[in-house]
């Protein structure tokens, strides 16, 4: 007699971990499931092989109908036993300390932890879920006073013989403390331990009455949910979307949308109102929902909730503790709330300029000195990152930046300034020039005559005797413009002189003044990179556009989708880390505001682009890199692309990152959805998309270039893009702020002088101190060590980051053994592409990553040392 995939409920694909799988094609056969009745205890089953590939036969077990007939029928009971893995807190308050003893003394007298099994079959007689008696966690009172991160407990569950296997466990916490639940395994049945990844916060019955549901590994499509298991799926979906009401609690779960409502505070004054970003007005990506107040003075603008208290995300979202103590609340907050202060009021009184660069080279030799007084109480307050070095004259010592580890003036040549826009923090502005002069997109009715004042003759001397057109045909021009992000907001900004507004070309320098100003003019391109970098490709592209679709896997798909088992590591933390910027960099008067630029108008320009700009559908590599005109489509080519720049350390490392991405999501979607109409009819998949697009980008949801979710192709192409945008791009755009941006001059985030040129009223103060000028054009130095503790901070890896290639629990993260297999084989091709990283900046023929004083391209090495690095590639966007 053949059995479909499932005997007494016990998976052929978890007991099949010993099939040989294919890198690339996945497939799985079903058939329907019959119900047998049969006792798991007492069957004994034969493994089996699993097929690969539609045509052939389904994969079965084999059990004689004499050994099914031989079954009693009477139900009998037997022992099924839990492993659950709890860990703790390294720190707590004296409230917690408290209510640990207190729980620890009623545990023994009945308010302890229930547990309770829940089949996947239903009962024929209550037509509910079968479930197991409920049984409580032992020992509890008799562990309390273990230091170990992880305490194991386990509990005994009595189970019917006709239960089937275990498909959902429901966790109720008597005690007055949370507890975080790492795993819970399961062992007693016939097909072996079934296993549930839980990381997840289990609230106090007091705080919230309900059972905690946590699913097993075993991904279910909605429409395969096994009967006993489908009320539990939609009732946790139900909670985790909550009613859009009310004043979210840190406890809480629930995953909401709103506009950016909450960065300024007009209650402070007008100086610190801000528009609210979202809606017709200024479009935008929504935000978690807090369900604050609104403030007094404008019902539009919701309360703040200022430092150090902390801003709702669900609690799941929140860092977990050794993110905390080595970094985020420890070391952001601590930066923010105390070491920017203490610079305050050590600085801000005259304002200092730097004298010279020798001032800024003793920010790392000998360390900025504090008032005396604050810095006891500071390095009492700080958790001291790396980079501010405790000495007994209270100095705060800045680690060396990488740009001056291997040459300390490369900062100065022209080849590192170009360098730096195919192998720097942000590579992904430059692209071909494609008509000369270059033509802004703004509307010149608008903003007047938008014509470049850049002609041939400032460029021809070093086209190595081709024409312009030639060297545009040829592929040989390429710039980086930052024309149109900038030019609507410049009547705006506070003016730096008399001649905001002026068009000026600046050329490569003959003699010594032009040399400073040549230098001046490179400081001011690099400004301007830094904003566009900061604002719009980092903030904006990986940061708030992710946020939607984080929400929207959380509020529709569930946590045994296969798609949400796929995306759960790549949304780790970014709810948290958007929520601290809202809090700390982004909002009225922050750091942001405060050292860039555009000052208050800086997320203004953020949603400008978005409107103008960002488009879903070119944000996978290839399609950036063909839209800049930087490469061009190439079936023959291993990528299906031709860089026009075979050296851009960015791109090329780029595409060995995101061809293994595609081929391990393609791998994935492929085994789930081997059809268009299986992926059309999934109603979580599409609700999921439907939402992130229309709820989460609700401002451009019209916009035609969404792509399509209706085939296996469309939604491998999504999720890649996801993946991509969350892991390596944004690792690209991130960890190398402080090794390139923590030398101010190498990439300063504003300039307070423009450049001068003879008449106007500063020139005569520059040709005669052209180094105090080009300093006093530089950030303060207040502004300056403000800028450079944040950054140093934003590319910092904590300990426990996760990198790509990476699982929790790698081995049971999914209950499908083959998909396991295929991620091992994704894991090790992430290693090679790590070794060929490697090879390349060895490479002397590859001069924009191997050289004399030449910085290796290390920001797409996937692997890291915990700190700031310059490599590593986390799997999400976690700071």
């Amino acid at each position: 007699m053949a059995l479909a995939k499932e005997i007494m409920g016990c998976s052929v694909i978890e007991r099949s971990s010993f099939v040989s799988t294919s890198k690339v094609v996945l497939s799985r056969n079903r058939q329907a499931k019959q119900n047998l009745g049969v006792n798991p205890a007492l069957i004994h089953q034969r493994r089996v092989s699993l097929r690969k590939g539609s045509g052939g036969p389904a994969a079965v077990a084999a059990v004689s109908e004499d050994l099914v007939k031989a079954v009693p029928e009477n139900v009998v009971k037997f022992k099924a036993r839990a492993v659950v893995t709890v860990r703790q807190k390294n720190k707590e308050d004296l409230k917690e300390t408290i209510a640990k003893h207190l729980d620890a003394f009623t545990d023994r007298i009945g308010r302890n932890v229930v547990l309770q099994l829940i089949s996947t079959e239903i009962d024929p007689k209550t037509k509910a879920p079968k479930k197991s008696r409920e049984a409580v966690l032992k020992d509890w009172s008799k562990k309390t006073q273990v230091k170990a991160e992880r305490v194991h407990y386990s509990a005994e569950f009595t189970v019917d013989s006709d239960f089937g296997i275990p498909g959902a466990i429901t966790v109720t916490n008597k005690h007055q403390n949370e507890f975080f639940l790492e795993s819970m395994t399961i062992e007693g049945f016939a097909c072996g331990p079934v296993h549930f990844p839980c990381n997840s916060w289990v609230q106090s019955k007091k705080d919230h009455p309900g059972k905690r549901i946590f699913f097993s590994n075993k991904p279910y499509l909605p429409s395969e949910t096994p009967a006993g298991l489908k009320a539990m799926r939609e009732e946790e979906l139900r909670y985790l979307r909550g009613d859009g009401k009310g004043e979210r609690k840190l406890s809480d779960r629930i995953y909401d949308y709103d506009v950016y409502n909450d960065l300024g505070n007009p209650d402070k004054g007008i100086d610190f109102a801000r528009p609210s970003l979202g809606g017709s007005k200024i479009p935008y990506p929504r935000r978690c929902r807090t369900g604050r107040a609104p403030t007094y003075t404008d019902m539009h603008a919701e309360s703040r909730v200022e430092k150090p208290l902390p801003l709702y995300v669900p609690r799941d979202e929140q860092f977990e503790e050794s993110k905390q103590n080595t970094f985020s609340a420890g070391r952001l907050k601590g930066v923010v709330h105390n070491l920017i202060p203490s610079l305050k009021a050590s600085l801000s009184a005259k304002n200092l300029d730097f004298n010279g660069f020798s001032d800024i080279d003793n920010l790392y030799k000998e360390g900025l000195l504090l008032k005396v007084g604050l810095q006891d109480e500071l390095l009492k307050k700080l958790p001291l990152p790396k980079m501010v070095q405790e000495s007994s004259q209270g100095f705060l010592k800045y680690d060396t930046p990488k740009i001056l580890s291997k040459d300390k003036f490369a900062w100065l040549r022209d080849d590192e300034f170009a360098r730096q826009a195919l192998a720097g923090v942000n590579p992904v502005n430059i692209e071909k020039l494609k008509v000369f002069p270059p033509k802004s997109n703004l509307d010149p009715e608008v903003y007047g005559p938008l014509e470049s004042a850049l002609k041939e003759e400032h460029i021809l001397d070093h086209l190595n005797g081709m024409s312009v057109q030639q060297a545009i045909d040829e592929n040989k021009l390429f710039m980086v413009d930052h024309h149109d992000a900038y030019l609507p907001f410049l009547d705006r900004l506070p003016p730096q002189g008399p001649s905001s507004r002026s068009k000026h070309v600046v050329t490569p320098p003959v003699d010594a003044t032009s040399n400073w100003m040549w230098q001046l003019a490179k400081a001011h391109v690099n400004s301007n990179d830094a904003g566009v970098h900061q604002l719009i490709n980092h903030w904006l592209r990986t940061h708030a556009c992710m946020e939607p679709f984080i929400l929207a896997a959380h509020r529709q798909m569930s946590a045994m989708h296969p798609i949400f088992k796929l995306l759960d590591p790549h949304m780790r933390y970014t709810l948290e880390i958007n929520a601290l910027a809202r809090q700390n960099l982004i909002n009225a008067d922050a750091v942001i505001e405060s050292c860039f630029t555009p000052g208050r108008y800086c997320m203004e320009i953020s949603a400008a682009a978005y409107k103008s700009f960002w488009r879903f559908d070119k944000e996978d590599l290839p399609s950036d890199l063909i839209r800049r005109g930087v490469a061009v489509a190439d079936s023959t080519q291993p990528h299906g692309l031709k860089l026009l720049i075979e050296d851009y350390p960015y791109a090329s490392d780029g595409l060995l990152i995101w061809s293994a991405l595609e081929n391990w999501v393609h791998s994935y979607v492929n085994y789930y959805y081997p059809t268009a109409a299986v992926v059309c009819n999934d109603r979580e998949l599409q609700a999921w998309y439907a939402e992130s697009v229309n709820v989460g980008h609700a401002d451009i949801r019209h916009a035609d270039w969404w792509p399509k979710l209706a085939s296996p192709e469309d939604l491998a192409s999504i999720l890649t893009k996801i993946i991509w945008l969350a892991s390596a791009q944004h690792a690209a755009l991130n960890f190398g702020q402080y090794p390139y941006g923590g030398f101010v001059p190498n990439r300063p985030p504003l300039m307070r002088r423009l450049i001068p040129f003879e008449g106007d009223p500063e020139y005569t103060n520059f040709v005669a101190d052209p180094q105090k000028f080009y300093l006093s054009a530089l950030p303060s130095l207040l502004q300056s060590t403000k800028f450079m503790a944040v950054v140093d901070t934003l590319s910092t890896h904590s300990p426990d980051e996760e990198y790509l290639g990476e699982r929790q629990q790698p081995s049971v993260w999914t209950g499908d053994a083959e998909i396991v297999e295929a991620f091992y084989e994704f894991s090790a091709e992430i290693r090679q592409i790590e070794k060929e990283i490697e090879r390349r900046n060895n490479d002397p023929s590859l001069r924009n990553r191997c050289g004399a004083g030449v910085l290796p391209y290390e920001l797409l090495a996937p692997s890291s040392e915990p700190g700031v690095t310059c490599r590593g590639v986390p799997n999400s966007v976690s700071i």
